[in-house]
């Protein structure tokens, strides 16, 4: 496997804001693994809630759907190769991985209005945290934001299990939510390329 921080064109049109989501020059394997998984999920998540008859109204069912996909799709897709060194090429620092971070306070709003009556200290609490993680995953030195990362995703896992909130079968929102940001985002790690490329 080689390692190629050298980004190619992005494509014109449309797909130039594809580009800019999934970083230019993503494998066919890549886009597969992004489009199909998070339909997959999302579509699984709506059938698991109906089917257990969680009493969820037209709007919970949507967005529950939509921020599966938008998770589940954002895990995949901020840990390919081709988005590491997109998100993490000359320019984009610490101003731009937060302004990144700060987008989702929007997904923890729009979960906490639908599912726990729009609890705000939980959205203070999860989000601080969710800031704090990443500005000090952020200004620790490179060889060392792996393990510091884990250390706050492990804890994510214990706080999401005994202390943030969570509606029935919604457990899942807030381990995933940090792995997407604390791992797959905020990690900048070497994009390895297919030998045929």
């Amino acid at each position: 496997m080689k390692i190629d921080w050298n980004i190619p064109p992005a494509r014109k049109g449309f797909f130039y804001g594809i580009d800019k989501l999934i970083g230019p020059g993503a494998t066919k394997a890549e886009k597969n693994l992004q489009l199909y998984i998070p339909f997959i999920a999302g579509f699984i998540m709506v059938a698991y809630a109906y089917y257990w008859q969680l009493g969820w109204g037209w709007a919970q069912y949507l967005i529950a759907g939509l921020l599966t996909v938008d998770i589940v799709g954002g895990i995949i897709t901020n840990s390919t190769s081709s988005a590491k060194r997109w998100f993490h090429r000359e320019g984009q620092g610490f101003k731009q991985h937060m302004g990144f971070i700060g987008t989702h306070f929007v997904q923890l709003s729009l979960f906490s209005w639908a599912f726990l009556d729009f609890d705000m200290m939980w959205i203070v609490l999860v989000g601080g945290y969710m800031v704090v993680a990443c500005v000090t995953i952020l200004q620790t030195p490179l060889y060392l934001q792996r393990p510091v990362a884990i250390t706050f995703y492990a804890l994510s896992i214990v706080l999401a299990t005994y202390s943030f909130e969570a509606p029935q079968g919604l457990d899942w929102f807030l381990p995933l939510f940090y792995l997407k940001l604390l791992i797959s985002h905020v990690l900048r790690e070497e994009p390895y390329r297919p030998e045929y490329e």
